[in-house]
């Protein structure tokens, strides 16, 4: 090795260990901040600075949590996460194929726009009685508020990352004699699956927002249950152990799209 790459091997270990040290601070300052937050929550509370009654404090709910556990806490996580990876799944596949549709005709989507953009405007929790007198009273009615929550934010997102692909692309791949459907299968959507990804990490909130809103209304199990359940019974405690649960499934069903997402772009890279 000549001086030249010495100093560049140099150079490159100390970005990388700079930015090794940059990321664990962060990693710190972040467990340091939650962990500042909960203390302060547990000693206001202890000295009767706030009240715990309706606030709670991180012991109570603990100790909610741990009787829970030996309930049927495992049952209510598995039906919200049941409802909502139904509800997320059959939005983004329908959602994409209309998606399709509207790119592959410009007179439809010229048809569609402005109802697309009533749909994606009106509040989806406000028509959950209706839903609920369509589908029935269930795990119906939660699973289409799921959908009906994810399925326009997937149909504008799909539409949007087609309609914004690379002209020059798609005009090589028509130069060479590729019909609409190729175009499609080997320029349009191989561009746009870094969009499909971010639609997946946008839609599977949105999902858990109408399981909960749809438990809200009418269910007898699931996180959104337990939640108007302590509300009505005044069980704070179990309000936000409830909430806290919910904030974790978020958080790792977030964190699953995203191992999925680079899993399929290796294999796609290759």
């Amino acid at each position: 090795m000549n001086k030249v790459q010495i100093q560049t091997s140099k150079e490159r270990e100390k970005y990388l260990k700079k930015r090794k040290h940059r990321k664990n601070m962060v990693r710190c300052c972040q467990i340091g901040i939650l962990l500042l937050f909960v203390a302060t929550w547990e000693i206001s509370a202890q000295l009767g600075w706030i009240d715990s009654f309706i606030l709670s404090q991180p012991s109570r709910i603990w100790r909610t949590f741990l009787n829970m556990a030996q309930n049927d806490l495992l049952m209510h996580v598995g039906v919200t996460v049941y409802e909502t990876l139904v509800g997320f799944i059959l939005g983004v596949i329908f959602g994409t194929l209309l998606a399709v549709i509207l790119w592959w005709s410009s007179f439809i989507s010229k048809v569609s726009e402005p109802y697309l953009v009533v749909l994606n405007s009106l509040p989806k929790i406000a028509l959950g009685p209706v839903i609920i007198v369509i589908v029935g009273a269930g795990t119906k009615a939660i699973i289409f508020m799921a959908l009906a929550i994810s399925l326009i934010v997937t149909v504008l997102e799909m539409l949007n990352g087609f309609r914004n692909t690379d002209k020059e692309y798609i005009k090589m791949a028509a130069t060479f004699g590729a019909n609409k459907q190729q175009i499609f299968t080997k320029v349009v959507f191989p561009y746009n699956i870094s969009t499909l990804f971010n639609s997946l990490k946008i839609n599977i909130g949105l999902s858990l927002v109408g399981v909960i809103a749809g438990e809200f209304l009418v269910s007898k199990a699931g996180l959104g249950y337990l939640i108007v359940y302590g509300g009505q019974v005044f069980k704070l405690d179990l309000v936000m152990a409830s909430v806290i649960i919910l904030s974790i499934v978020a958080a790792l069903m977030y964190e699953a799209v995203v191992l999925l997402q680079k899993l399929v772009m290796k294999w796609y890279g290759h």
